[in-house]
């Protein structure tokens, strides 16, 4: 075998045994982690506060939207309750939230309006 052949596959097995050291484990995920529904819920919860601001929102409104979105944080906490959330869950959580944004949209556009108070 020629000098030259040996080195360039002792080389190479040498790289590879260092690669496969220095490559990072694959990290298991959370199987209750749910950053989507988590950052969906503080993205309509802004939603509703910037309607209360605004007087776009009644406070029987707010009231109303409120409990929907505690509804849909204690379905997730259910979810996570077993230690995992299956991708039933998931969907039905999503599901969830799609009729609260909506709702949420229509109170905010249904015409009535908070006028504030005289200071």
């Amino acid at each position: 075998m020629k000098l030259s052949t040996l080195i360039t596959v002792a080389a190479w097995a040498l790289s590879s045994a260092a690669f496969a050291q220095t490559t990072p484990t694959a990290t298991p995920k959370d199987p209750t982690a749910t950053p989507r529904i988590d950052k969906r819920e503080a993205y309509q919860q802004k939603r509703i506060d910037q309607g209360v601001t605004s007087g776009q929102l009644t406070l029987k409104e707010q009231t109303n939207l409120q409990k929907r979105e505690s509804k849909i944080a204690a379905d997730e906490a259910a979810a996570k309750a077993d230690g995992k959330v299956t991708k039933a869950e998931r969907v039905h959580l999503k599901r969830e939230e799609n009729r609260a944004s909506k709702r949420i949209y229509k109170q905010k556009h249904d015409r009535q309006v908070v006028t504030p108070a005289a200071a």
